[in-house]
């Protein structure tokens, strides 16, 4: 499958510069440093997952113009969300990787995109924003601020009916910002916002606090898997974005500084499936996931050697291979993390669609390909030693 396609990720050799489309984010609508608790949103039910957590990941699910599987990817998620059917296999949640709303994050557009197809997904849902969710239309009749609907889907400061929502039952989700961290029992999830920017931009003040989330992560990482989640795919294979340089020189200036990378980075922006190995210089192997085939009516084509417009990525420190890709199904990942003796077991597996909507729908998805990620600690706390991590944090 892979002979005449690229085994590392690309860069397009032609990038334009759209850094003139910056927007200024909104403001935080709950505390500094802007952590979320699993049990404010759980509440008791969180006790079921204090050793092992299971959660649904995909991103690019909405879609400006009709695309027939927007809606099978959702009713699958949805399906697998009841409790009754699938017992100890059910997520906690479902994490979100942006482009939630094309093609510019308009409230109008929330229940057509993303509140009708996930009306029947049980758990809560999390998310950060992709360019698309913060970008503003220019011939809006309703003036808006960037991420003005984001923030009032996923942003609120108390669980409630969504205004806009045109009677959709589910309620507004706490997060404290637009770039926040997930506590868990067993993982910490940190979310960026790279802005609307097609191959990403962050400002010195979420530099700043991503730094020192990586910081406190690594004097608890006894205690829980951490794991990195950015829109913007910081390597890719794709002919249509290629690899986020930007991303990369800032994910890397920021490992370097705090001391600390995370166990794996998962990304949307491209809408197809691949799988990384990133091989640092010290050894360390960090995978970088890609999973935003959840329903954009355009898949994108993994390149081929003889591809024109783009060329292998220049990697200083260490190496990157593309280690597995699908780019002509619609999936979705769905991602086991478990305490072990020696620190955690993460496997992620992902899942895809046939290519015939109608089969689709009848059959179901099938698993693509599952990777046990395991996550070894110098020195790993007793459920007993570490649960009283959250009040500490």
């Amino acid at each position: 499958m892979m002979d005449n396609r690229f085994r590392t990720a690309v860069v397009l050799k032609e990038i334009a510069d759209d850094a003139h489309n910056f927007k200024a984010l909104p403001e935080p609508s709950g505390c500094f440093p802007y952590r979320l608790q699993l049990e404010a949103v759980l509440g008791d039910d969180v006790a079921a997952w204090s050793d092992k957590i299971s959660f649904h990941m995909l991103g690019d699910t909405g879609s400006p113009r009709y695309s027939s599987f927007q809606a099978v990817v959702a009713e699958v998620l949805n399906e697998q969300s009841n409790r009754e059917v699938y017992a100890e296999d059910t997520p906690a949640f479902l994490y979100h990787l942006g482009d939630i709303v094309y093609n510019h994050g308009e409230a109008k557009e929330y229940p057509k995109q993303f509140l009708g197809p996930y009306e029947r997904y049980e758990a809560p849902i999390f998310a950060i924003a992709g360019n698309h969710d913060g970008d503003i239309n220019p011939e809006s009749a309703v003036p808006y601020q960037s991420l003005e609907a984001f923030m009032d889907v996923f942003c609120d400061t108390e669980r409630r009916p969504i205004g806009f929502g045109e009677g959709s039952k589910r309620k507004s989700m706490i997060q404290p910002n637009v770039y926040w961290t997930l506590e868990t029992p067993v993982a910490r999830i940190i979310g960026l916002y790279p802005n609307v920017i097609k191959h990403g931009a962050i400002d010195a003040e979420q530099r700043a606090w991503f730094i020192e989330e990586l910081r406190h992560a690594q004097a608890h990482r006894e205690q829980q898997a951490v794991v990195l989640c950015i829109h913007h795919a910081p390597f890719s294979a794709d002919t249509n974005h290629g690899s986020s340089e930007k991303m990369i020189d800032f994910l890397d200036s920021a490992f370097e500084e705090s001391g600390m990378r995370p166990d794996i980075v998962f990304s949307g922006h491209v809408h197809n499936y691949q799988r990384f190995e990133r091989t640092y210089a010290d050894g360390q192997v960090v995978p970088f996931i890609v999973a935003g085939a959840g329903g954009y009516v355009d898949l994108h084509q993994v390149a081929h050697k003889s591809e024109a417009r783009v060329e292998a990525l220049s990697v200083a420190d260490g190496s990157v291979q593309l280690a597995a890709f699908c780019e002509d199904h619609y999936g979705f990942l769905k991602v086991d993390v478990q305490r072990t003796a020696e620190g955690f077991l993460m496997d992620v597996a992902y899942y895809i669609l046939p290519k015939d909507v109608e089969e689709a729908k009848n059959i179901g998805a099938s698993l693509f390909e599952q990777v046990s990620v395991p996550i070894n600690r110098d020195l790993c706390l007793s459920h007993e030693e570490s649960k009283g991590f959250s009040e500490r944090s």
